[in-house]
């Protein structure tokens, strides 16, 4: 075996090979032509944002059409002031920008009001028509309402109104509320019979002081002298106070004796008498 410890051979260390890597030059402009297309294009954008936006305001605070005229429909419960302030029109507003439709929204939050037209005529006009609601009867259903000939509750009476009206009983609010069809065709019903009574004749609607509503029967009327009941039923109302107003004079000629009559029959009166 031989003894390396004690050789005269000696290791050489073997130099790395090293091989020179020439770095080229870092060319900023490769980089920086992206980047300034980028800046460029985003200041082009600012200011073309900045001349619309500009653009904008100016056409914005420009009037061309200023509005002078306006025509006012002349109406017995709502004022022209009234109206105005509700469609919130005023002189000097631009006549181009005006929503009328949303005029006539605001101007139709007023229970009289019934329907509204409103017009723009250039290049300094407008007009606003507008039809208000007739009363034909008071319905009470807990707040007193007022009727009007469409059927629609429409207003709840307030100090000032008008009382010179048949009263209507029988209605609620939670049956308007819960069974708006079924209440709907009801009153209907009413303002048909309160048609027909408003029509010349020997029983007129002055008799009538009051007309009740059942659900379950139908109309009855109490005379304006005596309170006394008048059953009309719910259909036929023409026929029924036709008949009734034949002997309508002779009967109240004994009212004092009456305790009903019932002309809810085809070719009949019932008088109940005490």
């Amino acid at each position: 075996m031989r003894d390396f410890a004690n050789s005269t051979y000696q290791s050489r260390k073997v130099a790395r090979n090293k091989i020179k890597i020439q770095r080229k030059p870092l060319d900023l402009k490769k980089y920086l032509r992206p980047l300034l297309k980028i800046a460029t294009g985003l200041i082009a954008l600012s200011l073309a944002v900045g001349l619309i936006y500009f653009a904008h305001r100016v056409l914005d605070s420009a009037t061309i059409f200023k509005l002078k005229n306006i025509e006012v429909s002349s109406a017995k419960r709502v004022t022209r002031e009234e109206i105005l302030g509700l469609a919130g029109v005023e002189p000097g507003k631009d006549l181009l920008r005006m929503d009328l439709k949303r005029m006539g929204e605001h101007i139709l939050q007023n229970p009289w009001v019934e329907s509204v037209r409103i017009n723009r005529y250039l290049p300094d006009g407008i007009s606003i028509n507008i039809t208000e609601r007739e009363p034909l009867a008071i319905v009470n259903m807990g707040f007193i309402y007022y009727l009007d000939k469409n059927a629609k509750v429409f207003k709840v009476l307030n100090q000032g109104d008008k009382l010179d009206y048949p009263i209507v009983t029988g209605f609620s609010e939670e049956g308007l509320n819960s069974d708006p069809k079924g209440t709907g065709k009801a009153l209907r019903a009413t303002c048909e019979l309160l048609k027909i009574l408003r029509e010349k004749g020997a029983f007129i609607l002055a008799d009538v002081s009051e007309i009740h509503y059942d659900e379950g029967y139908g109309f009855t009327m109490f005379t304006a002298s005596g309170a006394i009941p008048v059953k009309v039923g719910a259909e036929e109302f023409a026929s029924k106070i036709e008949r009734f107003a034949h002997i309508y004079h002779d009967l109240m000629l004994q009212r004092a004796t009456l305790q009903y009559i019932d002309l809810d029959y085809n070719d009949k009166i019932i008088v109940k008498k005490s």
